[in-house]
Formats: C-alpha cells, structure tokens, sequence
C-alpha cells in the first residue's frame, strides 16, 4: 500500500428528503437538484486525488446512484430496516470496501462539499498520522467532514448525526488541524450556502445555481434564467 493512500466513502439519502433547510431559499426540486450538483462536485473534487484509490457510495436513491457511476463510484444499496441510516451505510461501504479491496485505510467523507479542493484532501491525507483514527471537524464545530482510520483492520465506526465532532472524539478519533475551508463546509443553511460560494464553489454546483437566477460566487451578479 502506498503511503497516505485510502479508500473513501460517502453516504447520501433520498434527494427528495434532503435540505430541509433551505426550505426558505430553494422549493424542494431545487433542493434536489443542488444536493445532486454538490454532490457530484465532491466525487470529481475526491477523485481527482491520486492518493484516493476508490471511493464507494452507499445511497437508495436511483438518480444518486446513476450520478456515482458516471463519474467513476462504485454504488452499494443502502441497507434497510435500520434506525440509524446514515451511520449504518457508512459502515457497510467500510466493510464492503474490505471485502472487495481487503486491509485498508478508510475515509468516511460528507458528500455535500461543493467548495472542497483536491488540494485540501491531498494535504489531509498527508498529515493523518498512520495508525489512529482522526477527525476533520467541519466549520461550525459540532460537526464532522471527514473521518479517517489509518489502520488497516479497525472499524470505521462512524458516529456521524447531533454534535458527531464529540462523539467521534469521544470515541477516540484525533482532531486534525488544516487551513482547508472548502473540506470544512458542507451546506446545511442558507448561512452555508453563502459561504461556499464565498470560497467558490465546483463547476456542477455554480451551474446550477446560475439555472435557480443565483450567483454562483457571492458579489458576482445575478442572472435571471429564462
């Protein structure tokens, strides 16, 4: 195994129940068809790192799967019948990697980054010291962008949901400090939204919110969409 290399993988929900948030900014197509352009600005961002060597989506959704195919993923069902979705389909595409792959390093990685820069992940990886688990802390604090284990057979383990930055500490993970603005926001308010278009945001995401009249970067103008 090459030094610093890991297999990532994201989780994503039904489109249609994602970003309630933005409910006062964006109708829920629109929400649907940011979640799917964030998305696939995260995956081509992951994948263009050479020290990711494959990267899994675990989803139920038809049109998220079709997207990961398209640009390179391997698509896994996401598991049913559990109370706890997210954190349970991280894990399967943890151990499915395993099984496909055998001995790894995982990365479990937000899948609505649309600011993250291949650079940003590249220098993660490089300074995730080997043999622990470590957490990238997203913008807000509370939250989690990215979770590594840098041993080969420990579980993933995702605690990933409320104030998962405390829990993925509490679980023994080590807080890595960077300067890596896009990795740490991903987009849950419209707060949000406006902070990854401050940073600038990947080619799917800014077409899109040029197709919804919007900016794609804060102070450029606004376009209306006929």
């Amino acid at each position: 195994m090459r030094p610093h290399t890991v297999h990532a993988v994201m989780a994503v929900k039904h489109i249609d129940r994602a970003k309630s948030r933005l409910a006062d900014v964006l109708t829920p197509e629109q929400r649907g068809q940011l979640v799917l352009a964030m998305f696939a600005d995260t995956v081509v961002a992951t994948t263009a790192v050479p020290e990711v060597l494959s990267l899994t989506v675990v989803t139920p959704d038809p049109l998220v799967a079709t997207r990961a195919r398209e640009l390179g993923a391997y698509v896994l069902d996401e598991p049913v019948g559990t109370d706890d979705p997210l954190n349970t389909a991280l894990a399967a595409g943890a151990a499915d990697v395993r099984d496909r792959h055998g001995p790894a390093h995982l990365m479990a990685l937000q899948a609505d980054l649309p600011a993250l820069r291949p650079a940003e992940l590249a220098d993660l990886l490089t300074v995730a010291p080997d043999g622990i688990r470590a957490v990238v802390i997203d913008h807000t604090g509370t939250g989690t962008a990215a979770l590594l284990v840098r041993d080969t057979t420990a579980a993933l383990n995702p605690r990933f949901g409320a104030d998962s930055a405390r829990a993925h500490r509490d679980g023994g993970a080590h807080p890595l400090s960077g300067h890596w603005p896009g990795l740490r926001c991903d987009v849950d308010t419209p707060a949000d939204l406006d902070t990854v278009r401050s940073l600038g945001v990947g080619a799917h995401t800014a077409r899109t919110l040029r197709e919804f009249g919007l900016p794609a970067r804060i102070g450029d103008p606004v376009r209306t969409v006929c």
